[in-house]
């Protein structure tokens, strides 16, 4: 099965911070789309695509800018449903003959929107609004974010929704199937939000034909296709979007691939062992247990700036992939477990230079260094999707359901300079912690949970003497991609009784403090 036997939606991304919110919603309802920058997508990408449909996105920018973004204006006689979200309902009116009026953000007279807001439907019906306004209620809560907004509808448009800030709400021309609505449906803070999307997707006639089993069977074909008779390297971390990317390459192609775990000492308690056991057990795939805890200490050693250490870490998984790529005669492809938020995070919206908030061992460098073409059978994929794939192609709940483990390991946990009575301290307080977790039957509730040891001692009483130990951080996130995240609500009995255990059983730590940072503006890590 190609990719292109499957529907596709194209999402034309005008800069808003919520528009992967908008693919999730799509892929729930089984539906392929792919985001796009808007200024990326021109009619030959959009011929060459073939979308069923398209969605143009929110953004920050003003439509009465001169200069601000626009879709191809082709695009609206293409053919197919289009769907314009706040910033693209805006396009959609000022390039098909509407008005946008300015708000006060943008140097106009307009009222601004920020918030929650309630819409009151208009007397006409819409299909696209079917089951969206509650029997009993005439009006639905809606979360806007706009400083402009229409003030004159485009030919052929016509009102089926107001709000009191935004008199043109929601409107739609029939008879092109063009809907546009000025709130965020995609956002939780608008809770029957995917109603809209559901209904977008049925009027544009899509089968719902996005499903793992169909994609396991396409990524099989695609694979053979790119790698021949050549063989693969695979890091592995144990994680659960590198064990995926291994299950479902050598499902493609067998004996042609060779997995890779690296111990850089940086590791979980009993990790290594698992990892190696499941897949030496489990898949017989051939696999290098590469125990490289000495070097990769060495070089750590003095070192406590976080981003060094990153880069420490990123150039020693080069030479030691490289190394053991070298025994394996045949290997011109390495294959990596790159996610969807990936790649859409690695194309700057502005085509300017973006911030770097933390370097990735694994990104960017590695493939060229090696000499080494790209396998990513999961770049199409959220993490949410890697976990179904899993389950589709049989891997234990135990790995499925892992909380993500960072590339770098407890090296980023271990803020200020590692050592390996540390690294030892904070092995036996996680696995407590973790212990703790599962005891309670709290763990598939959180996205990710770990302790992070503190560079500073504290002064505590133990007995009748004088403690002068680490201090250590509970950290606990719920989130949905770890776009964003915010704390676990842990009860007052679960801390007091985790903290108990930790520092009555680790030798080394005798305070534990609960971190309640959400992202933004800390992140998940500590460094």
């Amino acid at each position: 099965m190609s990719q292109t036997s499957h529907d596709r939606l194209l999402i034309i991304d005008f800069g808003s911070q919520v528009t992967q919110l908008i693919a999730r919603r799509l892929r729930e309802l089984n539906v392929y789309c792919e985001i796009h920058p808007y200024q990326n997508v021109t009619m030959d990408f959009v011929r060459e695509m073939a979308p069923k449909a398209v969605i143009f996105s929110g953004g920050p920018d003003s439509v009465t800018r001169e200069g601000s973004p626009r879709a191809p204006q082709e695009i609206f006689d293409y053919g197919v449903p289009i769907l314009g979200i706040c910033y693209g309902q805006q396009v959609m009116m000022e390039q098909l003959g509407g008005k946008v009026e300015g708000g006060k953000i943008s140097g106009g007279g307009g009222t601004a929107e920020f918030g929650r807001a309630y819409v009151a439907p208009s007397v006409a019906n819409l299909d696209f609004l079917d089951g969206w306004f509650a029997d009993d209620s005439d009006r639905e809560q809606v979360w806007m974010s706009h400083g402009d907004h229409v003030s004159k509808l485009a030919p052929g448009f016509e009102v089926y929704g107001t709000s009191p800030n935004a008199p043109y709400a929601i409107t739609a021309d029939v008879s092109r199937n063009f809907y546009a609505v000025q709130f965020h449906p995609e956002v939780h803070h608008t809770p029957n939000g995917a109603k809209l999307y559901e209904n977008f997707v049925r009027l544009a006639g899509f089968s719902g034909d996005w499903t793992m089993g169909a994609y396991r069977e396409q990524m099989i074909e695609k694979i053979r296709e790119q790698v021949g008779d050549k063989q693969v390297i695979c890091g592995l971390s144990g994680g659960v979007d590198s064990s995926v990317a291994a299950i479902l390459i050598h499902e493609a192609i067998g004996d042609q691939l060779t997995c890779v775990f690296v111990d850089h000492g940086l590791l979980r308690k009993n990790e290594a062992e698992e990892v190696v056991a499941m897949f030496r057990d489990n898949y017989n795939i051939k696999l290098i247990h590469a125990d490289e805890s000495d070097l990769f200490l060495g070089e750590l050693d003095g070192q406590s700036d976080p981003e060094t250490k990153r880069k420490i870490i990123g150039k020693l998984f080069i030479d030691v992939f490289q190394k053991h790529a070298d025994t394996i005669e045949g290997a011109e492809f390495l294959a990596q477990g790159t996610l969807y938020p990936d790649v859409i995070e690695s194309v700057s919206f502005s085509g300017g230079p973006s911030v770097t908030i933390k370097s990735h061992h694994n990104v960017g460098g590695l493939p060229e260094k090696m000499g080494l073409k790209l396998v990513e059978p999961l770049r199409e994929l959220f993490k949410d999707e890697v976990r179904a794939l899993g389950r589709e192609l049989g891997l234990p709940q135990s790995f499925i359901g892992r909380h993500p483990f960072p590339g770098p390991g407890l090296a980023i946990r271990c803020p200020g300079e590692i050592t390996r009575e540390k690294l030892e301290i904070l092995r036996e307080a996680d696995a407590i912690y973790i212990d703790q977790i599962r005891k309670h039957g709290l763990y598939d509730e959180i996205w990710q949970a770990f302790v992070a040891i503190l560079p500073v001692r504290t002064v505590g009483v133990m007995g009748d003497g004088r403690t002068y130990d680490y201090a250590c951080a509970l950290r606990a996130v719920t989130s949905v991609d770890g776009m964003t995240a915010d704390y676990y609500p842990f009860s007052h009995e679960f801390l007091g009784e985790t903290a108990t255990r930790i520092i009555n059983e680790v030798q080394g730590i005798n305070r534990c403090t609960y971190d309640i940072t959400s992202k933004p503006p800390g992140t998940i890590e500590w460094e």
